[in-house]
């Protein structure tokens, strides 16, 4: 670490941190590793910057990126992004939040390829009770793919960005077409409304084919014949599938959203619960407390591994 804040630009709202190397640039902004002064503790800055926020949308997107991480200040899970506070100034937003140290899921299928199912799955459970957890908590994500899913040291899964998210309410349904389209629900396609649980079912089911087959179930580049892929549920399942995954796969994938599976039936089925560890098996915490407890017993678990 340096020090460097651009000139000072960020001396004043950052004076706890010294800024390292970039980590990644986005739409409007960037993501800078950085270490706290007191304790050397690493962290991932987001940096939000106003001024590059050039339409209504992308403005709306950053406030609800905020919103949501200020939220997600009092959740504690295991397989989401800890954020540690929210800087607010007039020209910048910063979200100072847990650094993964492994990057991008999304990488390591590029690099590894297909995974074994007991790798796969070992992934995939941590992404449901990720998923699970927000949805507990009425936050529906939205943007779920393998590029906002990050690996901490020890390779574990982190749920990112939710600048796409949004607060679910009772008897309201959302209209909003958001997310990337190969990892899209057809309802989102097709504009229809929806509550959004289901779409992140979708979505899941997307990921879970792309980390048992190395692709994604729908691509296309011509984006109209994308389009009728997705909203006619045409994809592949390959050969090489064990019988369970043949079955969830379809469950999670099915186009009408009335009867796609839930959540609770992706922890219920059998692929799923083979090798489910502990800190997993837990019914998902529904209070702060709660959380601690589960990230505790996580962590104590994860030490455990290393050491044998």
């Amino acid at each position: 670490m340096d020090g460097n804040t651009r000139g000072g630009r960020h001396s004043e709202a950052l004076k706890n941190y010294n800024l390292g190397r970039s980590l990644g640039i986005g739409s409007f902004g960037k993501v800078k590793l950085a270490e706290h002064k007191l304790t050397g503790h690493k962290v991932a800055i987001k940096i939000l910057n106003r001024r590059q926020m050039e339409t209504m949308e992308m403005e709306e997107k950053a406030n609800r990126e905020i919103k949501i991480s200020r939220l997600f200040i009092d959740f504690i899970h295991p397989h989401i992004i800890r954020v540690y506070e929210v800087i607010d100034t007039p020209k910048d937003i910063f979200i100072v939040m847990e650094y993964c140290k492994n990057g991008e899921l999304f990488d390591y299928i590029v690099e590894k390829g297909r995974l074994q199912e007991d790798e796969a799955r070992r992934i995939f459970q941590q992404i449901i009770s990720g998923v699970e957890y927000c949805h507990r908590n009425m936050v529906v994500h939205r943007d779920l793919k393998l590029e906002n899913l990050l690996l901490d040291s020890k390779y574990n899964v982190k749920l990112v960005d939710f600048g796409s998210s949004n607060v679910m309410h009772d008897d309201h349904f959302l209209k909003t077409s958001c997310g990337s389209t190969n990892y899209a629900a057809p309802e989102i396609i097709s504009g229809k409304p929806y509550a959004g649980p289901e779409v992140d079912v979708w979505s899941c089911g997307v990921i879970l084919y792309a980390l048992l087959c190395g692709s994604v179930p729908f691509d296309d580049e011509y984006t109209p014949n994308l389009f009728k892929k997705i909203t006619g549920g045409n994809y592949i399942l390959p050969s090489h599938l064990s019988d369970l995954a043949k079955d969830l796969i379809p469950r999670m994938l099915l186009v009408d959203p009335m009867k796609r599976i839930t959540i609770r039936e992706v922890r219920d089925h059998s692929w799923f619960q083979n090798r489910l560890p502990h800190y997993l098996a837990m019914p998902p915490p529904e209070t702060t407390l709660q959380a601690k407890v589960v990230h505790i017993y996580f962590t104590f678990q994860v030490k455990i591994i290393c050491v044998q």
